[in-house]
């Protein structure tokens, strides 16, 4: 006997997922089992293939509940481009299946980092974030006997952020192993984003990311892109507090990132100045999703 399940492949700035939908489909069988599924689904060469598994569960707070396995089987906390996946699949559900929560076009989403909420009109997704915690932007990092400089934000799940001058000739996979596993980081480790800012346009970012669970770099991380943005405006906006070209205690930003797929998002937020420090509020990501198809995978029952 197998177990029959039915999924979803969507994309959203490079990063696919397959999303399995168990409101409505009985998978109780697999409920301890979705680390080893999305190893075997997820794989490019003998699976389906996809970053990775995005399981639907039913809330009892948001339109749905998500959860987030990476390739590699192991679960993330959040993830922003599978999310906005996510929003646009609820979104379009029939009516008869959106159920309890769900008011179009407006989808909320819980996760193990917080609830998001999102609008969805005309194929974009505009989604709304939690505030971003664990700022620093002064860190020193040494990494093979280099030092390096560095900044690092929790976005929904960590992420250390390395301005470049030349982000094209940056071995993402080498240094960004070697960051992901630094003791700085902890015994979890971080996502790491490579940003360059555009010279003839400083609210204009492209960035590289090396993915935490994915193991390597990704054509894009909707995380990542929230995170470079929030700290590419905290660094701009001390840079404008030092020489006196800011004025109260808020300035906003509209920040496009250009992923490696060649996506832009745009990330919206606030810099709110508090006491001796800054902190990022009112933050949204901007984007598209797309569909690319419904399929059926089966699971051997043991």
């Amino acid at each position: 006997m197998k177990t029959v399940i039915p999924f979803v492949k969507m994309v959203a700035a490079g990063n696919d997922f397959l999303l399995v939908d168990v409101l409505h489909h009985a998978l109780q069988p697999l409920a301890r089992r979705w680390p080893a599924v999305s190893r075997a689904l997820c794989d490019r060469h003998q699976g389906i293939g996809a970053d990775g598994l995005l399981v639907l569960e039913r809330s009892r707070k948001a339109s749905v509940r998500m959860r987030v396995f990476n390739s590699d089987g192991s679960e993330a906390q959040m993830c922003g481009n599978g999310a906005r996946c996510v929003a646009r699949l609820v979104s379009e559900w029939p009516a008869r299946r959106r159920g309890l929560r769900i008011s179009s076009p407006e989808v909320t989403i819980e996760t193990a980092a917080g609830t998001l909420s999102a609008v969805v009109a005309k194929g974009r997704i505009r989604m709304r974030w939690p505030d971003p915690t664990d700022v620093r932007l002064d860190m020193t990092l040494t990494v093979n006997g280099e030092q390096l400089n560095a900044a690092c934000v929790n976005t929904g799940v960590p992420h250390a952020v390395v301005s470049v001058s030349a982000l094209e000739t940056v071995d993402v996979n080498r240094v960004g192993r070697l960051l992901r596993h630094h003791e700085a980081f902890g015994p979890r480790g971080t996502n790491v984003d490579f940003i360059q800012t555009e010279a003839r346009d400083p609210s204009r970012l492209r960035v590289r990311t090396y993915e935490r669970g994915v193991e390597g770099e990704t054509l894009a991380c909707g995380t990542g892109v929230v995170a470079s943005a929030a700290i590419h405006a905290l660094q701009q906006d001390a840079a404008a507090r030092q020489q006196r070209h800011a004025n109260g205690r808020t300035r906003a930003y509209h920040v496009d990132v250009e992923t490696r797929s060649g996506e832009v998002m745009t990330v919206a937020l606030t810099v709110v100045a508090e006491g001796d420090g800054r902190r990022v509020r009112e933050l949204t990501l901007d984007g598209t999703a797309r569909h690319i198809c419904d399929g059926v995978a089966q699971w051997p029952q043991r």
